[in-house]
């Protein structure tokens, strides 16, 4: 006997509302501050060996990582939750299935039917992916996520990776990155001449321009490059993951504003013909998945870094912020950066002029609603 039809509404509520649960359920399983396993119940594991659907998710971070590396599990666990068991995505650590920066060349030719990464590192083959990532001196989190969902972002990304049969969902966000990990302290940009750095995105590009030899390294592999003195200084991601990774045993000056990344966008990339064979109900169910790894990931973000800041001293770590006047210069080279990729490859200037007409417009509101950063 076939199974009874329902309308897509009554589909779409029964997703919603086991998504809610699986929510509930999932956050009481595991604690905020657990950075290894998200632990998964008896129900789930039960549920999983049911699974209508079930995929290998290589990442680009090891899922032992504070805040970055939890997002993909706890998106995967909600995604199961959800479904009732029905979708199942196993996450494959860096490196394990796929090469860390190859996951989306993976993803195209369907070595695996989905990832988890930054797309900022497909630069070399597709020039307007770290718009989609990370913009030196570009917006804000908040500001980012206004652009995906309601400025054309993300009808624009899907496009940018259109041609290469990807589908992509923004899954993730942090605020700021830490501007680098330093042996001395830096008093002028002159001082970036013949400096050994690993930097990723538009941000290396700034750098490079700035005389640096600029490396682009796993996250795994900086601290023993840094260590042995492969390379001078590093940056790579927020105070807890930077601190996790021990790269403040090596370099004790550690540098702030987060220049070349105010916010850095993870997402979920599928098949694109993987992604048209989907119902309507499971494009939805992982639209809401990531959507709400999108919240989640900004809130653990924000949450632990200030704790972290405050224990630097204890460890012999020095916060410095850059003058002024170096950020003025480095914003100059930023946007001598930008204009010339956009001279170069036409997605990159469509992508970009869309992004600074958004800020232009939403300027207007972001100059007068919210108060100064000194209240």
């Amino acid at each position: 006997m076939g199974r009874p039809t329902v309308s897509n509404r009554a589909v779409l509520f029964a997703v919603v509302v086991a998504f809610v649960t699986g929510m509930v359920s999932s956050l009481a399983i595991r604690p905020v501050h657990q950075s290894a396993e998200f632990a998964i119940s008896v129900s789930s594991k039960e549920m999983a060996q049911n699974s209508r659907i079930r995929w290998r998710m290589p990442t680009t971070f090891q899922t032992s990582t504070p805040v970055i590396g939890e997002n993909p599990i706890y998106v995967s666990e909600a995604i199961l939750q959800a479904s009732g068991g029905e979708v199942q995505i196993d996450i494959f650590e860096p490196g394990e299935i796929v090469p860390t920066f190859a996951i989306t060349d993976a993803v195209r030719d369907r070595k695996v039917d989905v990832g988890y990464t930054w797309l900022g590192y497909d630069q070399g083959k597709i020039p307007a992916s770290p718009l989609v990532s990370a913009v030196p001196f570009g917006m804000e989190p908040w500001e980012y996520t206004a652009w995906w969902y309601e400025a054309g972002g993300r009808e624009l990304t899907e496009g940018l990776y259109e041609p290469s049969m990807v589908y992509p969902i923004l899954c993730g966000i942090t605020g700021p990155e830490t501007a680098g990990w330093f042996r001395r302290k830096l008093e002028s940009l002159e001082e970036l001449q013949g400096l050994k750095i690993r930097f990723a995105g538009l941000g290396g590009r700034v750098i490079e321009r700035l005389g640096a030899s600029v490396t682009m390294l796993p996250g795994g592999e900086i601290f023993q490059a840094l260590e042995k003195g492969a390379i001078d200084a590093t940056e790579f991601s927020l105070p807890i993951v930077d601190k996790a990774l021990g790269f403040n045993r090596v370099a004790k000056f550690n540098y702030y504003p987060g220049w070349h990344q105010p916010f850095t966008a993870f997402h979920m990339i599928i098949n694109l013909d993987v992604w048209r064979g989907l119902s309507h109900a499971d494009k939805v169910l992982l639209d809401i998945g990531c959507t709400a790894g999108v919240t989640r990931n900004l809130a653990a973000a924000e949450a632990h870094q200030g704790a972290v800041l405050e224990g630097f001293a204890e460890i012999g770590v020095s916060a410095e912020i850059f003058s002024p006047q170096l950020l003025l210069e480095l914003r100059k080279v930023s946007d001598e950066v930008l204009n010339d990729e956009a001279d170069k490859d036409s997605d990159f200037a469509e992508i970009l002029k869309s992004q600074r007409d958004f800020r232009r417009t939403y300027g207007q509101w972001k100059s007068r609603a919210y108060l100064p950063r000194a209240f």
